[in-house]
């Protein structure tokens, strides 16, 4: 088979014809935005939102229409008091909301958080308790319970091929039941009300320098983290946040910081319990951001298949996750275990499961997978806890409570399948 060339006359070179006259380079949206100054991040804003990337703004819109609709009906609701514990009380299903994530980003579920979290809080008392166990060593060995109990859900799924709902729905009455069991006939076991997991969640910091300074860290980080990270963008060539930008995002950042600094030196301080978790969010939204192993989470939550022949171990992600979601659940449930200074028969149950999974969507993780932040764990707790306490000062009943979580988390699902079509739609899912 000949492929024939043709030629001009006398084999002249042929030239490329000019451009047109109206043709535009293609540039990057982003590039044009730096450049237009405040004016193009308006139109960034309305691309992303013609595009479906509405981001975390639907859940922050959507918690202060709840606190100015708790604040018109109840002038407590607002109070320091409220508010601080609000903060604490949001912590232990936030834990469990972290771990979650994790696991959404896989595109999986794991419905047994809530009875590993009660398993923890029954192994701490009865090591503490019973067996006269130091209370930082059973603390320990109680996260490492859930760390090994996660790891076995992982093997399962990711080694031996089982369905994450399946053997997660089998973990959940599995550890049910093993938790009933090492309470013992008595049900409940006491925490010494002094210890250190009870201070969990009553110790506050009662020093005003501990919440303004926590304040002042976080700000001065978020700084010079944003500036330093837009210095190398800049200097890879590819696009970057304008020095002016960076200080709008960071005076926002004060102003809510400094408020809340405020609002807990109004009441006993800084609990102790809030600032854990904020390690814990910074901690895990770096590692989901800036590592490798994080980039491995989201790749896999985009495409399994690609992920495999890109070369990434994909059991062994997959089981890191689940002993992740593990090792959060455990730390849940003991600040569960800390609010009443007990470990009972009823820990892990009722709505917490399903509380700890709202909050993970409500804040925004899509339950398709690929897309996500622990932070978004921050926003859903604090979403449905101030729900939760908003209706308790009313004296509605929990039914109520039920049905109107409910609602928002079905809002939820429908904000985030709508937009992942119109990202289908826009080319950017």
């Amino acid at each position: 088979m000949s492929i024939e060339k043709t030629s001009t006359p006398g084999d002249a070179p042929v030239d490329a014809p000019a451009a047109a006259a109206d043709a535009v380079t293609a540039v990057d949206p982003r590039l044009l935005v730096r450049e237009q100054g405040f004016a193009g991040y308006i139109t960034e804003f309305k691309r992303k939102m013609r595009a479906g990337d509405l981001g975390s703004i639907p859940v922050v819109v959507g918690l202060i229409i709840i606190w100015a609709i708790f604040a018109s009906m109840n002038s407590r609701f607002m109070t320091a008091e409220n508010l601080s514990n609000i903060s604490v009380a949001m912590v232990g299903t936030g834990m469990i909301a972290v771990g979650i994530v994790f696991v959404l980003l896989l595109g999986e579920i794991d419905l047994s958080v809530g009875s590993v979290s009660g398993v923890a809080g029954a192994v701490a008392a009865v090591l503490a308790v019973t067996h006269g166990t130091p209370e930082w060593l059973a603390l320990i060995v109680a996260i490492l319970t859930g760390t090994v109990i996660g790891t076995i859900h992982g093997f399962f799924f990711a080694r031996i091929g089982a369905p994450a709902f399946a053997v997660t729905l089998a973990g959940l009455l599995f550890w049910q039941g093993f938790m009933l069991q090492i309470l013992g006939d008595n049900g409940t076991i006491n925490l010494d009300s002094e210890g250190l997991i009870a201070k969990l969640t009553s110790y506050y910091f009662t020093d005003v320098a501990a919440a303004y300074g926590l304040a002042i860290v976080a700000v001065v980080a978020f700084f010079l983290s944003s500036f330093l990270d837009s210095r190398r963008r800049e200097a890879a060539g590819v696009p970057s946040r304008p020095l002016s930008e960076i200080v709008v995002r960071t005076v926002v950042l004060a102003v809510v910081a400094f408020a809340a600094a405020i609002m807990f030196n109004q009441y006993k301080g800084l609990p102790l319990a809030l600032v854990i978790f904020l390690v814990v969010l910074v901690g895990t939204d770096f590692v989901l951001r800036r590592t490798g192993y994080g980039r491995k989470v989201f790749a896999l939550g985009g495409s399994v298949e690609a992920s495999r022949r890109a070369g990434i171990n994909v059991t062994l992600i997959r089981t890191s996750v689940y002993a992740i979601a593990g090792t959060f659940a455990a730390a849940g449930g003991l600040f569960m275990a800390s609010k009443i200074a007990a470990a009972n028969q009823g820990a892990g149950t009722g709505d917490l499961l399903m509380n700890a999974i709202a909050a993970a969507v409500i804040g925004g993780t899509s339950l398709f997978g690929g897309r996500g932040r622990t932070w978004n764990a921050l926003l859903g707790v604090m979403v449905i806890t101030s729900i939760q306490y908003g209706l308790a000062l009313e004296g509605i009943a929990t039914p109520v409570q039920y049905m109107i979580t409910g609602g928002v988390l079905l809002a939820t699902v429908v904000i985030d399948s709508v937009t992942r079509k119109t990202q289908k739609t826009a080319g950017r899912a």
